[in-house]
């Protein structure tokens, strides 16, 4: 078999030099590769008008970490911490979203991924949990804690695709966000939360693959289900290539 070619979304950033890169953690590329995948990075500059071809390549998107989604995508409240903007990104990887939807195309999303999926889909984030949830635990354990760090435990449903990969309904997490899901999208199912109730998982119910975590599993990888959650992502795309070889 195939082995499946999986884009990963990226964000532009600067070197000491002050020139710029397309950029991602390279754990999300291992993660991949160990589960099986070639990766593929898709830069945020990426032409709108060249999507059809690129995914038509794919056989599934990885909705990787970053900064925030501009809040005027979703009609949130203006913060001071919101950080990392860049409208291209949000551009690029809405429209992503939308393609992968619309033709069943395997994808996962993480931390931002999981916001971008919520958002594309119609819903609304927090713009910053501390200021707007008082009642909020602590989910910024960035930049000055390991990414490994496990904050806070989550409830999975039970009867949700993720319980049935991980094996488990409930497990510790690393927590490197300070926005989060407000409104739910339509037709999103939240699979997972936080002790104080914050949504930290959702599903695309009836689509081959649509799954979002807040947390980040590509630095948590030496753990066994979250092992599990990514060879559960390939093998969906293996599926969808199969289905797409003549």
């Amino acid at each position: 078999m195939a082995i499946p070619l999986i884009g990963i979304t990226t964000s532009r950033t600067l070197n000491q030099a002050g020139y710029p890169l397309i950029s991602v953690a390279e754990a999300y590329v291992q993660a991949l590769i160990q589960a099986g995948a070639a990766p593929l990075l898709i830069p945020a500059s990426n032409s709108i008008q060249a999507l059809p071809e690129l995914l038509h390549r794919l056989d599934g998107i990885l909705f990787s970490g970053g900064g925030d989604i501009d809040p005027a995508r979703f009609g949130g409240e203006p913060h001071p911490k919101v950080y990392g903007v860049d409208v291209d990104r949000d551009r690029l990887e809405l429209a992503l979203l939308a393609e992968a939807v619309a033709t069943k195309l395997p994808f996962l999303g993480i931390c931002r991924g999981c916001q971008v999926v919520n958002v594309g889909l119609g819903g609304t984030l927090y713009t910053d949990i501390a200021s707007q949830r008082p009642d909020a635990l602590k989910h910024d354990y960035f930049p000055d804690w390991p990414r490994d760090y496990l904050a806070h435990n989550v409830q999975i449903d039970q009867d949700s695709r993720l319980a049935h990969i991980l094996d488990l309904t409930e497990m510790q997490v690393n927590s490197l966000h300070h926005q989060g899901v407000s409104r739910l999208a339509p037709g999103l199912r939240a699979v997972a939360y936080a002790p104080d109730r914050l949504v930290e998982a959702l599903e695309l119910p009836g689509h081959p693959f649509g799954l979002a975590v807040q947390w980040h599993p590509e630095a948590l990888i030496a753990l066994a289900p979250i092992q599990a959650l990514f060879r559960a992502f390939v093998e969906a795309t293996s599926k969808n290539r199969a289905l797409s070889d003549p």
